[in-house]
């Protein structure tokens, strides 16, 4: 079976969830997605490291016209976007039973062009959750305090739930986000 460009990158995404850039070997690799080395060396000229952009990339734009697309409808109660944003991270991590894919790009010999985009998504993330926050009344540095401890609840509890192979504390942390955020 021949895979689309989306299914090698969905299935790179798993392969780096799973081991992480340094243990996603290209052997590894090849095996989740059915492709030899030469073939992923073709379509990834840069290798392993071009992989992990392209999947680093992918997730930044599904996070920017998915994720924080709720945040952004002025329609909407604010409580309501963020219960709206809640439910896509929850599907992107499978209710936490995914790893967090910007945890395990940031470690080891990912390289900075990685880095980078792994800090670009993340900005992007805290500034529209903060402007969201500022609109529902709170100054600037509150909001953007708000955000980051948010977020900070999201990423730990994707780690803790990873560890405990338990996703309950992801679970608990994205029911309590609303409250977190914005309050009584």
């Amino acid at each position: 079976m021949v895979l689309s460009e989306e299914q090698i990158l969905v299935t790179l995404t798993d392969v780096f969830r799973q081991y992480g850039y340094e243990g996603a070997s290209l052997a590894a690799i090849a095996e989740a997605t059915g492709l030899a080395k030469a073939s992923l060396y073709h379509r990834f000229p840069g290798g392993k490291a071009q992989m992990a952009e392209a999947v680093m990339d992918r997730a930044r734009v599904w996070l920017d016209t998915v994720a924080l697309v709720p945040l952004r409808d002025q329609s909407l109660p604010i409580r309501d976007r963020v219960l709206a944003m809640t439910r896509q991270l929850d599907a992107f991590y499978q209710s936490g039973e995914k790893s967090c894919l910007l945890d395990a790009l940031s470690i080891g010999e990912a390289g900075s062009a990685l880095r980078r985009m792994t800090r670009d998504a993340l900005d992007l993330w805290a500034g529209e959750l903060a402007a969201a926050v500022a609109a529902a009344g709170y100054g600037e540095e509150d909001a953007a305090r708000r955000a980051e401890r948010a977020i900070t609840l999201v990423q730990g509890a994707l780690i803790v739930s990873r560890i405990k192979g338990d996703p309950a504390p992801f679970r608990r942390v994205l029911a309590e986000l609303p409250e977190q955020l914005l309050g009584g």
